[in-house]
């Protein structure tokens, strides 16, 4: 009892978190389309909601128990596209996003490696932070760990038990539950039926088959203090938060309880958007958490989906350790729509590169301005459609080899470096301008 009484006198002592840099945003001389994403709740692609200002946009942060992997720095870089599509268009946004820094896989890798869990933790934090400045991701205003907001998830669970949205649960651990029969509408987020979601809950961290549950897939709100494991004080008892209604909280408590977007990866589809929607809708007596549920695709290794238990990751750490540009990183991903599962590879990161100097050399010879107009024009109305990336890389590619073509001009397969402004003509500085705030790509 000793450890868990000094865990919980060390976890009441929380420095609050902070993002990373904002990057220069270049201003753009023109209006962009209003953006359109592809909403998984309605199974369409839809208008995002602009009614209320500023936009709430809500992204699942990471698990900190390992560096930064492509496949989270798409996810990011999707929303982060979203972000800038609707600063261009002249909205205010309030971007938030959570550190899940007490959980499980934390606590596992932590003693797998012989370390403490809040070391490790605030070092995978540090390494993503200078991850997204390096990739020139938008920060989120609000950066919030788990530990910052149990206070804020006791309250929704105490909403939720008073509601008769949750129970707990008897035996020796009084762990909490809420109800999936909570909201009248339960699964119109993934729109998975029964039998899928009983696979990807057994799959995603569920416990189907823990005692005392009312339904199988009735998710984890709050785990009753453990020996050995960080607890937190509470009406109902000792104990940490659930991963689902975290996110809840603290997307609510900032965003209000409807907001505009809540976005992350395609595996937070089910469980945990679906509950952490479900967990708001029951506490706080609103219809639906979030105007658009986006989703981005995952990201394979030559084929084959990267994970770590396949230990086939490429971190973006260890690409700019070895000299790749980040705007390089960020067009590799991008060839790909965001909404698709897709392939990393050297060739793709090769290519990326050649695009990457293309693009330069182009923009350093441009000296048509209206061409260069008709082209931003073109890109944001394609990043407009659900952040048609492929349709947008193709339109510069055109556009660069045309401009390259009309001076006698061949490509070179040197990798150009970044250009100076001054270098430039007002047709190269539209191209560049355009580049910068609407797909974050430096060049």
């Amino acid at each position: 009892m000793v450890l868990a009484v000094t865990l919980l006198a060390r976890c009441n002592t929380v420095v609050g978190m902070h993002s990373w840099p904002k990057p220069e945003i270049a201003t753009l001389d023109f209006s962009v389309p209003p953006l359109r994403l592809y909403d998984s709740a309605d199974q369409r692609i839809k208008e995002v909601e602009t009614d209320q200002q500023p936009l709430g946009v809500y992204v699942c942060g990471i698990t900190p128990y390992d560096s930064t992997h492509l496949g989270h720095a798409a996810t990011y870089l999707s929303f982060d596209l979203a972000i800038r599509h609707l600063l261009a268009a002249g909205h205010q946004v309030h971007y938030v996003q959570n550190i899940t820094d007490v959980d499980d896989p934390l606590f596992e890798r932590a003693a797998r490696d012989g370390v403490d869990w809040r070391e490790l933790g605030t070092s995978q934090i540090d390494l993503f932070r200078s991850d997204m400045e390096a990739l020139s991701v938008i920060p989120p205003q609000d950066y919030i760990g788990a530990m910052e907001s149990v206070d804020e998830v006791v309250r929704m669970v105490q909403q939720l038990l008073d509601a008769g949205a949750a129970y707990i649960t008897e035996g020796e651990y009084a762990d909490i539950y809420a109800s999936i029969e909570a909201t009248d509408h339960f699964g119109y987020e993934s729109n998975y039926d029964r039998a899928t979601m009983e696979t990807l809950f057994a799959e995603r961290g569920g416990d189907p088959e823990r005692p005392g549950k009312r339904d199988p897939l009735d998710a984890l709100i709050w785990r009753a203090a453990r020996e050995g494991e960080p607890s937190w004080d509470a009406p109902f008892g000792a104990g940490r938060p659930g991963w689902h209604v975290e996110c809840s909280a603290i997307a609510t408590n900032r965003l209000g309880k409807h907001f505009a977007i809540q976005g992350g990866g395609a595996d937070l589809k089910f469980p945990h958007h679906e509950f952490s929607a479900a967990h708001a809708e029951a506490a706080l007596g609103c219809p639906r958490m979030a105007g658009h549920y986006a989703h981005a695709g995952m990201i394979a290794l030559d084929g084959v989906k990267m994970s770590k238990s396949l230990g086939n990751l490429v971190f973006v750490s260890k690409l700019t350790a070895a000299g790749h540009d980040p705007a390089a990183i960020r067009l590799g991903v991008f060839a790909g729509h965001y909404r698709s599962d897709r392939d990393w590879s050297d060739s793709v990161l090769e290519t990326a590169e050649q695009r990457l100097s293309l693009w330069r050399e182009a923009c350093l010879k441009a000296e048509d301005a209206q061409a260069a107009a008709q082209l931003c024009q073109q890109v944001a109305q394609a990043l407009a459609n659900d952040l048609d990336t492929p349709a947008a890389i193709e339109l510069i590619d055109a556009w660069a080899r045309t401009t390259l073509d009309s001076q006698g001009q061949a490509a070179s397969k040197q990798h150009a470096p970044r250009i100076e402004q001054s270098e430039l003509s007002p047709a190269g500085l539209k191209v560049v301008a355009c580049a910068d705030a609407l797909l974050g790509i430096k060049l």
